[in-house]
């Protein structure tokens, strides 16, 4: 087979035999060839500083010299049993300890098999059928998840519209939607509806902050009702804390999904919760009728449990988040200050960790107010930056624990050069 080396001709060949060109993640228009600590190249060889980080699970950057000797230490053992082994253990045993409301965990691939089964597990437990989600919450791609998710038209809450085709009607009468920082609309839907097995939340909806009370007034109406509360921390988990959002906002669910940094770069989720609820999970214990049936090829396999222990030894040390947390603060005064001398209405909307710029002067509470006055605005923005060599998505960005003063450096000059281009847009 002949040999490309140009981007062009990679990208013309999956054209050929990707949907879309794609593989449905990031912009298809690039290629990547290799990532090494906070930086990565495409095909044609130009070099980026990594602001995506695979959407989140390298947080120590590519190629961690500490991960990547575990991955090699595990790999000649074998990399994947379907069975019990000895790094799933460990890991699980390190997640117990970590995160407040797992008594025990069970492994899945992906975050969105995680999200799936949580929401199922609490079906199983409370006997109820309906879950509430909030509009534009993201968890994964079931058919559940898949409600309201983005939707392109504004519908009646408590409404699901699906976001994709090949969606049973069915699905969607079993969701209610609520706008996200609503605690009044939550509790209207939870005084209505007697039959909610869960709300599932992400503690951080993308980028949009819980605003103060109201992760703790959800766990309160959660416990007034009888119904349970899901966190899915696939983004938020080991990145906002060492012990995830429920950590940093003291406020414990009684169910979890983590994933991504867990996995330290390799294909690993999972769910927790406490020892009367995962008891679902044992046959033996609740029965045929009661049980839920979970398994999957690569669950809990061992390189991905190295390569994850050892991210999490790593992130344990001290001022490791201190770090994460100035670098992202660092990255937030930049933008701000840049955007506020050039005279541009913007909101640094998120997390120090975990953030991106609304271009709007209106505040972002949920998903309808967060939004850019001008989208036009946001494209040339981000255009601009990756033509300055930034890799970030056009709706987030990932600060990571491999940046280096050299690379803030550089990305301040980006930014200089982005809020230009905004200037003659």
């Amino acid at each position: 087979m002949q040999k490309l080396t140009s981007q062009s001709e990679w990208i013309a060949r999956a054209q050929t035999v990707l949907p879309a060109g794609g593989f449905g993640n990031f912009d298809p228009g690039i290629v990547i060839a290799r990532g090494e600590g906070s930086h990565i190249w495409d095909e044609d060889g130009r070099e980026y500083i990594d602001y995506l980080i695979g959407s989140g699970p390298m947080l120590l950057g590519h190629g961690h010299p500490e991960v990547m000797e575990a991955v090699f230490e595990q790999v000649p053992k074998g990399t994947t049993f379907f069975a019990n082994n000895a790094k799933g253990i460990e890991l699980a045993e390190a997640i117990v300890e970590a995160v407040p409301c797992c008594e025990q965990v069970r492994y899945v691939a992906s975050g969105g098999e995680a999200d799936m089964y949580a929401m199922r597990l609490a079906r199983a437990y409370t006997g109820r059928n309906k879950i509430l989600k909030f509009e534009g919450g993201y968890h994964g791609m079931s058919a559940e998840a898949q409600m309201s998710l983005a939707p392109q038209m504004r519908v009646n809450f408590p409404t699901a519209a699906p976001d994709s085709a090949g969606i049973p009607q069915g699905v969607a009468d079993q969701m209610l939607i609520a706008p996200f920082n609503d605690l009044a609309a939550v509790e209207a839907l939870l005084i209505e509806h007697n039959d909610v097995a869960a709300i599932i939340v992400e503690p951080l909806q993308r980028i949009i902050p819980a605003m103060p009370g109201y992760l703790q007034g959800l766990r309160d109406l959660c416990d007034r009702h009888d119904v349970l509360l899901i966190f899915d921390e696939i983004v938020t988990g080991f990145r906002l804390a060492y012990g995830g959002a429920q950590e940093r906002y003291g406020v414990t669910p009684d169910i979890c999904t983590l994933g991504k940094i867990i996995g330290g770069g390799f294909a690993l989720a999972a769910l927790g919760a406490s020892t009367e609820l995962m008891k679902h999970f044992d046959k033996a214990i609740v029965g045929g009728d009661n049980w839920l049936m979970q398994l999957g090829t690569l669950s809990g396999n061992p390189v991905a449990a190295a390569a994850g222990l050892r991210t999490m030894e790593v992130l344990r040390r001290d001022g490791s988040y201190d770090r994460l947390r100035e670098i992202g603060r660092t990255l937030q005064g930049m933008q701000c200050r840049a955007l506020v001398e050039a005279g541009i209405p913007h909101q640094i909307c998120g997390d120090e960790t975990l953030f991106d710029i609304y271009f709007t002067r209106a505040a972002c509470r949920d998903y309808r107010s967060a939004k850019h006055d001008d989208p036009a605005q946001n494209i040339t923005y981000n255009a601009a930056l990756r033509d300055r060599g930034i890799f970030k998505s056009p709706g987030k960005l990932y600060p990571s624990l491999a940046i280096t003063e050299a690379d803030l450096a550089h990305t301040q000059e980006a930014v200089r050069f982005a809020v230009n281009a905004l200037g003659e847009h």
